[in-house]
């Protein structure tokens, strides 16, 4: 089965409540042309994780679907979570998938930002879509959460993309970008100090020093402390590699990982990294699994 040109990973502010929840993807799910591929809420963070696939109007017009759900469903005045929000409808990555480039993606992001902000969300382009190098990363236009936008949203530099230049308190703001495939990883320790975390994050993550291509946050999840990660280039830094920094850095503090988590979906090339790395088999590639062989995809 040939791949769709697009990925979307949308983000939103309600985790715990599953008749919302439902109604929220449900929405996408009604949109002709759109395949629903995995749906991951979880209610510490108060966030859920809608991955689906499809052509560029299909995709155009469930996202727009998508905002119009969370606007009815969400309150975000109201929302309360470990996991820093910024809006109800928080962000929306677009992947390119199969022959599309990131260019594609980011036309695709333009357009659902612009039809996105005509709803009242005010719309922030990011990576491969933005509009100035300062507004690439998404952790510099998300700093502070729906507070830290407020606080600047004044400011020429912060002004949003689109939509509204105040923002509405049960909407918030919105990402929309275009970008590569990440993994959200999350790692849980053996304890409840979650400053634990937060030390072992900071001595993870890229901007302060550690692993390339890895964000990472410390958080308090179920009672125990999480390293919450995204593994930005499997290439530089793979699920593996990323755990075993974690164990070593959870170690220095008297901790250990307890469990490890998926957020969303992972490539079969990332399952594939894990095995080579802990069964040393260094020449497993994709011909080597049978599901591969019976569904009649090619090793690159």
């Amino acid at each position: 089965m040939p791949l769709p040109p697009f990925e979307a990973v949308p983000n939103f502010s309600e985790g715990r409540d599953e008749k919302k929840i439902g109604r929220i993807a449900n929405s996408v799910r009604s949109v002709p042309g759109v395949r629903i591929l995995g749906l991951h809420s979880d209610p510490d963070h108060n966030r859920s994780v809608l991955t689906f696939a499809g052509e560029e109007e299909p995709l155009l017009h469930a996202s727009v679907a998508l905002a119009r759900a969370c606007a009815v469903e969400i309150d975000l005045s109201a929302q309360k979570g470990e996991h820093p929000r910024m809006g109800s409808l928080d962000v929306l990555p677009f992947v390119p998938l199969g022959d599309a480039t990131l260019e594609d993606a980011a036309r695709l992001a333009r357009r659902v930002g612009e039809e996105i902000g005509a709803l009242g969300f005010c719309v922030y382009l990011y990576e491969a879509a933005a509009t100035a190098p300062h507004r690439r990363n998404l952790a510099d236009i998300r700093r502070g959460g729906y507070e830290g936008i407020a606080s600047r949203i004044d400011d020429p530099l912060w002004k949003p993309d689109y939509g509204p230049q105040k923002l509405d308190p049960r909407l918030g703001a919105v990402a929309v970008g275009a970008r590569p495939f990440l993994i959200a990883f999350n790692a849980y320790l053996d304890t409840d100090n979650v400053e634990i975390a937060r030390a072992i994050a900071r001595r993870v993550r890229e901007r302060d020093g550690g692993l390339p291509g890895v964000k990472a946050l410390g958080l308090m999840v179920g009672g125990k402390a999480q390293v919450s990660m995204n593994l930005t280039d499997l290439e530089k830094t793979s699920m593996p590699v990323a755990l075993e920094a974690i164990r070593a850095a959870a170690r220095e503090h008297g901790a250990q990982v307890e469990s490890t988590e998926l957020v969303g979906l992972a490539p079969l090339e990332a399952i594939l990294q894990t095995a080579r790395y802990y069964l040393s088999l260094r020449e497993l590639k994709m011909e080597h699994v049978l599901e591969s062989g019976l569904w009649g995809v090619e090793d690159s």
